[in-house]
């Protein structure tokens, strides 16, 4: 072997070096229209393979060149680092009209080869475009923003044509599912919120406390954490928490029936998707959010108490009655209203992300962080025109 090596290189002209037993590509001189190449060593992916460049210099600089032949009798161990490299030869051949001739290959890489040639490469399946420039990037963001934005409205209007076919008593759906749905987004919502408010509620109580020492007035704690858990943070809270819980699930059961056409067949058997799939899970957050919202109030003036008690030496009754002085029902009224509407909107975003999920699994993902990202950003907006709106009422 190491003597025909040998009398090819001294023949032609060597192209890949075999260093231990690498591999070694040896091109011969053009005869008849007839360019060999020779073919040796161990041509596997560890040991560094020459590319089809390589011979690419010697297509274009011999004319007339009608054949080119695979000469591997002296090939070693190989693996699909030299079938990558026949398929680039094969390409470069095609490209210049070449006749390419592989009697000599192994029998396993001559069938690989003829599979791998077998259908020919999709249009446009490899990125050649250029990256586009910024202001094609925000001309394509706005469009996307209107598109979703059209998409949303024609939702809501499906949505609310359901609510009437539930008024009338024409709605179908399973009353089994909306009890399922609602002891999800309710009761096994209840771990979660308790941490999350309690520690709220204890965090607003420490910050106050810092500062309402150094005037004496530690007892206003009370009224600090009672007023923002009951307006603001106990229903902007719990609906955040529902958003990446609840709504992310809605988003990922619908996108998952999405792929497996389930919602298809629901179609297909004359049953509204919006009807038996989106209307229970509105109804169960519509119902669920105001009860979270109160739970979660009463949770973070618990945190509180315990900040008052335990750091600012107030017993439990002047605790209990300053936030009855200064915590009024308007207040809980106020937080009770946004729960409601925030429920409305977790419970649009994760059903529309899941029905408008595409057909693979990746998609399901992107439908969930998707609901996540729309209900938040929802969720903070119609929290600012809240707040607007009860500053200009004089609530």
């Amino acid at each position: 072997m190491a003597d025909r090596v040998t009398m090819a290189a001294q023949d032609g002209i060597p192209l890949g070096s075999g260093i231990n037993g690498g591999p070694e590509l040896v091109a011969g001189p053009v005869e008849a229209g007839v360019l060999p190449l020779h073919l040796a060593g161990d041509w596997r992916l560890k040991t560094g393979l020459p590319t089809p460049a390589v011979i690419e210099k010697q297509l274009e600089d011999s004319s007339g060149l009608r054949l080119l032949t695979l000469d591997a009798s002296d090939l070693g161990d190989w693996d699909s680092g030299l079938l990558a490299f026949l398929v680039g030869i094969e390409e470069l051949c095609r490209a210049r009209r070449i006749d390419l001739d592989t009697g000599n290959l192994p029998e396993g890489a001559r069938r690989l080869l003829r599979l791998a040639t077998a259908v020919p490469e999709r249009q446009g399946a490899r990125r050649t475009q250029a990256r586009p420039d910024f202001l094609t990037l925000v001309g394509t963001e706005c469009l996307s923003l209107w598109q979703g934005g059209g998409a949303m409205l024609g939702f809501i209007g499906e949505a609310m044509q359901s609510f009437s076919r539930l008024a009338i008593g024409h709605a179908r759906f399973r009353h089994s599912d909306l009890v399922d749905i609602i002891y999800e987004c309710g009761a096994a919502a209840l771990p979660i919120i308790t941490l999350i408010s309690f520690l709220v509620g204890l965090i607003l109580a420490f910050v106050g406390a810092i500062q309402l020492q150094q005037f004496g007035a530690q007892i206003y704690v009370a009224d600090l954490v009672g007023i923002a858990m009951a307006r603001e943070m106990g229903a902007l809270m719990s609906a955040i928490i529902m958003s990446g819980r609840t709504g992310a699930a809605f988003a990922a059961q619908l996108g998952t029936m999405q792929v497996n056409e389930e919602i298809d067949a629901l179609t297909t058997f004359g049953l509204s998707s919006m009807d038996f799939l989106v209307l229970p899970r509105m109804i169960a957050l519509i119902l669920m959010m105001p009860l979270l919202c109160v739970y979660a109030d009463l949770m973070g003036i618990l945190g509180g108490g315990l900040v008052g008690v335990g750091m600012l030496d107030l017993t439990v009754t002047q605790y209990v009655n300053e936030t009855l002085n200064g915590v009024h029902l308007i207040d809980f009224a106020v937080g009770i209203g946004k729960s409601a509407v925030f429920g409305v909107l977790v419970a649009l975003s994760g059903c529309m992300r899941g029905i408008q999920c595409g057909r693979s699994a990746s998609a399901v993902g992107l439908a969930a962080t998707s609901a996540v990202v729309t209900s938040i950003v929802l969720i903070i907006v119609t929290d600012g025109v809240f707040a607007v709106l009860t500053n200009a009422l004089g609530i």
